[in-house]
């Protein structure tokens, strides 16, 4: 029981380092999909396709496509 508890202490400080992604454990690979995901996830925006300035204006980042009649 005792290795358990050290074993989750060790794993519940761990942090994401850019080394994770050549590490073959579980806990490492983990950290390194996770962090990938973020920042897909950071740097493409939101669903609606804008992005804010430093002036808190909405961006468009592409253009509407006209719909078919």
């Amino acid at each position: 029981m005792k290795n358990d508890q050290q074993y989750g202490k060790n794993i519940a400080g761990k942090q994401f380092d850019t080394e994770d992604y050549n590490k073959q454990d579980e806990t490492s690979a983990g950290l390194a999909v996770t962090h990938e995901q973020a920042s897909d996830d950071y740097f493409e925006g939101t669903i609606d396709g804008t992005m804010e300035n430093v002036a808190g204006e909405d961006i468009p980042l592409q253009k509407r496509r006209k719909q078919k009649k």
